[in-house]
């Protein structure tokens, strides 16, 4: 199955099952936290990086549980950080996935402490022992998922994106910024579907290199759609970029400018996947989604 529908359509349903199980419902003193966990997580999103996950995955032998279990994860830590972006502090936004955002149907303060446990429980997940790969492994999952996410990538990608609202930034700044804030957690999924797989370095390289330009495309594509797009397609406030000042490619090279980088981030990527056989299919198709989505 490489139809990228078919194959998004079935992650996508697979880590919605897993997440409802690491996200039960609960009674008495902890019932709200719980049910605001499970409306920030649950019951929306494309599931892009997990199937990145899955898509790598495909290179080699991967448990199909284990692939499923680090998707979860990684969409947990996603969940979390659209939870606490989203609050006024940083993007003031109302809409998220085609519904109120979390703040506005639980409150800033419980929204903030719904992020801080989603990503709690993320790492908690890989820890576990109960999914099916080796120890060792699961350490240097929970370490890279750490750093994908912490001071080294996204949250530091969003402390420079804050930090540079109001300011003309450059070209090659804002595409470092990006690369922190929404590259490297595209990056983590892909290469770590890549390990699932037992992939040698010279693969797992070439994975990461894919990975990196695509990151950077989808963030590209997500800023000419909040400059281009309907809020009734993508689910979410447009004109957010330019209201906050922010600095974004669309900004610095104009549409036109941020369209032939994108043309170019299509080919880089491309490119990478050259040392693949023909199971390179979805994530090639992954990419020819990425570059042309509207939504």
């Amino acid at each position: 199955m490489s139809a990228l529908p078919e194959a998004a359509g079935a992650v996508a349903a697979a880590v919605e099952r897993e997440l409802d199980a690491l996200l039960p419902p609960v009674e008495g003193p902890l019932r709200q936290l719980a049910a605001a966990m499970r409306y920030a997580a649950l019951g929306g999103g494309k599931r892009f990086r997990p199937l990145l996950v899955a898509a790598a995955a495909r290179l080699g032998p991967a448990d199909p549980a284990a692939v499923t279990r680090v998707g979860a994860a990684i969409e947990l830590i996603h969940a979390y950080s659209l939870v606490h972006d989203d609050l006024p502090a940083m993007d003031d936004a109302t809409l998220r996935r085609g519904k109120p955002a979390c703040h506005k149907v639980y409150g800033e303060a419980l929204a903030i402490l719904v992020g801080d446990a989603l990503q709690a429980l993320a790492f908690e997940a890989l820890a576990r022992a109960d999914w099916p790969v080796a120890p060792a492994l699961r350490a240097e999952l929970v370490a890279g998922l750490a750093r994908a996410a912490g001071p080294l990538g996204m949250c530091g990608g969003q402390h420079l994106d804050l930090a540079d609202a109001g300011r003309a930034g450059d070209a090659e700044r804002i595409a470092y910024v990006e690369g922190l804030k929404t590259g490297a957690l595209i990056a983590f999924a892909t290469t770590a579907g890549g390990r699932l797989a037992g992939l040698d370095d010279d693969r797992l390289a070439a994975l990461g290199g894919y990975a990196r330009a695509l990151g950077l495309a989808f963030q590209i594509t997500d800023d000419l759609l909040d400059h281009e797009g309907d809020p009734r397609a993508t689910g979410k406030d447009a004109g957010l970029d330019a209201a906050s000042g922010k600095a974004t490619l669309v900004s610095a090279l104009g549409v036109t400018g941020a369209r032939a980088k994108l043309a170019e981030l299509e080919r880089e990527a491309s490119t990478a996947l050259d040392i693949f056989d023909c199971q390179v299919t979805l994530l090639r198709r992954i990419l020819s989604y990425v570059v042309t989505r509207t939504a």
